[in-house]
């Protein structure tokens, strides 16, 4: 079963996020290009940040909810040409259907769902990457030392962020989100 173990600014494709998932103490990781409103919608899962307006990820939920349809896992099964697919596997009156996804809006509804994300071995085998806990902590260690100027207080950036949400400035809310996480107790 995978886990969100990051999301990061990608440096060499601009307005695009790294999400990394992975095992429970294995050092393959998984990471995913994905958009911006998608590394949004799963940062504010990951915190479980409530809006006032449901994003799309949201909605989805609610629509699902009111039908009584339930995501009961999310499978990445596929990487061809660069590019991560998905399945959701969604249960209505004990009947499973099969839908396919990309593996970013896969993994904003897994964790609205509370349901687990699988991959198989083959798209570990081609798309993996090896990094050791340690290198994610040191890079964590490194960023709190380059973020921790003491110039403004995390109660400030989360006043910031909510205005910034309520507002639907959700780029100016992603920056935010990413400042807040910057903090040593606000880690995934």
């Amino acid at each position: 079963m995978l886990e969100v173990i990051g999301l990061t600014c990608s440096q060499p494709q601009n307005g695009a996020y790294a999400l990394l998932l992975g095992e429970r103490g294995s050092k393959i990781k998984l990471p995913i290009i994905i958009g911006s409103a998608e590394a949004q919608s799963i940062a504010l899962a990951v915190d479980t940040v409530r809006k006032h307006r449901p994003l799309t990820h949201d909605l989805f939920k609610n629509f699902a909810d009111t039908y009584l349809i339930n995501i009961k896992e999310v499978v990445i099964d596929r990487f061809k040409d660069g590019v991560f697919y998905a399945q959701l596997i969604c249960e209505k009156d004990g009947e499973t259907t099969v839908i396919d996804a990309r593996a970013s809006d896969a993994v904003a509804l897994a964790l609205r769902f509370k349901c687990p994300i699988y991959t198989n071995p083959l798209v570990m085998t081609e798309a993996g990457i090896f990094i050791d806990d340690s290198d994610i902590r040191e890079a964590d260690e490194k960023n709190d030392k380059e973020n921790d100027k003491g110039e403004i207080t995390l109660e400030q950036l989360q006043e910031q962020l909510d205005e910034a949400v309520e507002n639907e400035d959700f780029e100016r809310a992603a920056i935010l989100r990413d400042s807040i996480n910057a903090f040593p107790s606000n880690k995934f």
